[in-house]
């Protein structure tokens, strides 16, 4: 069984560009998961994914 940590991060996996990934894409994970949005950003962290376009100031 995958556990949440796997799931954001194959999720956070599936959406980057090399330049990254959208604050709103990044908070739309969160909420298809039903996780926080610093859950997802802990994550992005994790891979060295940048989080661009911050929106609402969450990652």
């Amino acid at each position: 069984m995958t556990n949440k940590t796997d799931l954001i991060e194959n999720r956070l996996m599936e959406k980057r560009t090399e330049d990254g990934i959208d604050c709103s894409v990044a908070r739309g994970i969160a909420e298809e998961l039903d996780v926080s949005y610093g859950e997802v950003g802990d994550a992005a962290n994790r891979l060295n994914i940048k989080i661009r376009n911050c929106e609402l100031g969450c990652f």
